[in-house]
């Protein structure tokens, strides 16, 4: 799906921001599609390399069913080449350089309600690399009363993300710093593309909430995380919620330390302060994840790690005060 004859038997690829233009033979940054004989084919469709079934809290998606299990897959491959990556086993190799089994979409549906999954989250490496193996999967799950959620990096074009989005409940899409110039450092890559699917997400009518790395001497100023949050509320309104999340030293990183928990707790007061009403803080135990009512600031999500120990929403409301909680809370 998504691409072009170009002539020559070359073929321009439509589905991200790089715009990948093919020779025969040749496959693109994403190491999953290539030109075969002047048409763009797909190497990862329904060859997963990683299955499991998690907690959806650990997407992270915060305001989705709390407390159920979401059936989780990945594929090898991604556009971006991020320094940081800890999947990079899978996301900086070929499908068929990985251990992968065969799993068709039906299949996987079939799995998920097995498990006792409510959702499946296309995960781990990059979903949108392996685009129509998402939609097969998407559509069936949709028809199945199962929802579907993108972890993503948000590197897509608007038609294919907007082909896509009728069968995508809800997405975490990684803003990972709020600087073109740290983007191309740090994930060869750009910030204004990832801005436009955040608000296209919405537009669509997904749900969407927003992860940001706070990594060492790369993405730790508060001047930028001020910046970022200040457009957040600005053009994504203040109920779309924002996980700040540690760095653990990893991949082309390992000479750094982890994010200090001081900078975490930093960053989620700025987001507070430029009037964000949901703001976590992920990978550190000692600060919790509960979610709170922006009215009378009672917990109506308790949580203790991935675990749920608590939830005091009614009909999408505070239990206590009556204040709507905006999510998909049944």
């Amino acid at each position: 799906m998504y691409w072009d004859a170009m002539g020559d038997n070359n073929v321009s690829c439509n589905l991200c921001p790089i715009q990948c233009v093919l020779q025969e033979g040749k496959t693109g940054i994403c190491r999953t599609r290539q030109n075969s004989k002047g048409k763009l084919v797909t190497f990862a469709y329904a060859n997963p390399c990683a299955v499991a079934v998690d907690p959806i809290e650990k997407k992270p998606i915060f305001h989705l069913q709390p407390g159920t299990k979401s059936y989780s897959l990945a594929v090898a491959g991604c556009m971006l080449r991020c320094l940081n990556c800890q999947n990079y086993t899978i996301s900086q190799q070929m499908p068929k350089d990985t251990a992968t089994i065969y799993l068709p979409p039906d299949k996987v549906v079939e799995l998920a309600k097995r498990e006792g999954c409510t959702s499946i989250s296309y995960t781990y490496s990059e979903p949108i690399v392996w685009y129509e193996y998402v939609f097969d999967t998407a559509r069936l799950a949709k028809a199945a009363g199962i929802k579907n959620i993108l972890v993503t990096d948000g590197y897509i074009n608007e038609p294919p993300l907007k082909e896509l989005a009728p069968f995508i409940d809800a997405a975490n899409i990684n803003l990972k710093s709020f600087k073109n110039e740290i983007y191309l450092k740090l994930n060869s890559a750009k910030l204004q593309p990832v801005m436009d699917t955040i608000q296209n997400a919405l537009k669509f009518g997904i749900w969407v909430e927003v992860t940001n790395l706070i990594v060492p001497t790369w993405t730790d100023d508060f001047d930028m995380i001020q910046k970022m949050c200040a457009w957040h509320k600005e053009n994504l309104g203040a109920e779309v919620p924002l996980h700040f999340l540690r760095f653990f030293p990893l991949y082309k990183l390992e000479h750094l330390y982890p994010t200090p928990t001081e900078a975490l707790v930093r960053a989620q007061k700025i987001a507070h302060g430029e009037g964000i009403k949901y703001v976590y803080v992920g990978n550190v135990a000692e600060i919790d994840s509960n979610t709170y009512c922006p009215n009378c600031e009672k917990p109506v999500v308790v949580r203790d790690g991935y675990t749920i120990k608590k939830i005091s929403i009614k009909d999408g409301k505070c239990e206590n005060c009556s204040t709507v909680i905006k999510g998909i809370w049944t």
